[in-house]
């Protein structure tokens, strides 16, 4: 039993191709070094979570502070949409039967999910996130996270804003209320 396991936060098409209504600029340089954690989480025995959003076709879901985007912008990650705007992730991940999935209705990974509930069943202790947006998604599952006691690491070079500055003052207020921000290459290391 593990208690580590590493969440995959939003890593879509929807949110990291650029022709998305919902793109992240800063997204699809991730790619590289989420993949490489993924495998290496995956060797280690560590437990993989994606947690991502999916929209239902009619956008009675959709937040009300993206429901314009996703309207004019080809209804991203929903049902019917074009696959470059999907809910498919990148093929650099690949797939492992031991993976865990969990689609999320609002930002926070833990937000009206069984996120928590499956953690504790594995006994986990300390999640480390990953993906996008630092901002809105991985902030609030990190603050959700230590409200649930749980020790939290974000991966710097795993998550992204629309732009540097925005990405370094969220991994800033997320350090000073007690996660741990580190690179992968640590990450990886300090997990050998």
């Amino acid at each position: 039993m593990c208690d580590t396991a590493l969440l995959v936060i939003d890593m879509q098409n929807g949110f990291i191709n650029e022709k998305s209504s919902l793109f992240i600029d800063g997204a699809p340089a991730t790619v590289p070094a989420c993949a490489k954690v993924i495998d290496g989480c995956r060797e280690r025995g560590i437990p993989v979570f994606f947690v991502t959003r999916a929209y239902a076709s009619d956008g009675s879901d959709v937040e009300h502070t993206r429901r314009a985007a996703w309207e004019a912008g080809g209804k991203p990650l929903s049902p019917g949409c074009a696959k470059e705007i999907s809910v498919e992730m990148p093929e650099a991940f690949g797939k492992d039967v031991r993976d865990y999935h969990i689609v999320k209705p609002r930002y926070s990974a833990f937000f009206a999910t069984e996120l928590d509930l499956v953690l504790r069943r594995l006994g986990v202790r300390k999640v480390v996130l990953s993906g996008t947006t630092t901002p809105n998604c991985i902030r609030t599952t990190c603050y959700d996270a230590i409200s649930l006691d749980y020790e939290v690491v974000v991966l710097s070079d795993c998550t992204s804003s629309k732009t540097l500055e925005i990405q370094e003052s969220n991994l800033r207020d997320m350090k000073n209320v007690g996660a741990e921000i580190m690179d992968s290459e640590t990450f990886l290391l300090r997990n050998g």
